[in-house]
């Protein structure tokens, strides 16, 4: 009976930087064409996407990405299958940074800091 404080949610803008989405076509590229798999190319490209759309809706929900420490925390990664989808959070704009495999070494995901 008191009184509700309404929430809107924050809306975020998405940014998926030429590195991130140069880093989805050597992806799919190098299992449809190396690995002759081209169904499975699609498939991981597809689970790449719906993990960027579910990172636009509520990036807050992702764990920050422990690689690239900040005492904002504006970094942060996502798991897609055996990749990790790196972004920043920078105000009201989710800015993806790149895709990297997740058995690669961690000094691979600081270099993602320098993309604006």
């Amino acid at each position: 009976m008191g009184s509700t404080k309404k929430e809107t949610p924050e809306t975020y803008s998405l940014r998926v930087t030429e590195n991130a989405l140069h880093n989805i076509d050597e992806i799919t590229g190098y299992i449809a064409y190396i690995k002759r798999q081209p169904i499975n190319a699609i498939r991981v490209g597809d689970k790449i996407f719906e993990t960027i759309n579910r990172i636009e809706s509520n990036p807050l929900t992702f764990r920050e990405c422990e690689e690239i420490p900040t005492k904002t925390k504006i970094y942060r990664k996502a798991v897609c299958m055996s990749w990790l989808v790196i972004f920043k959070i920078k105000g009201s704009e989710v800015i993806i940074l790149g895709i990297i495999h997740g058995s690669r070494k961690p000094d691979r995901i600081k270099q993602f800091r320098k993309i604006k």
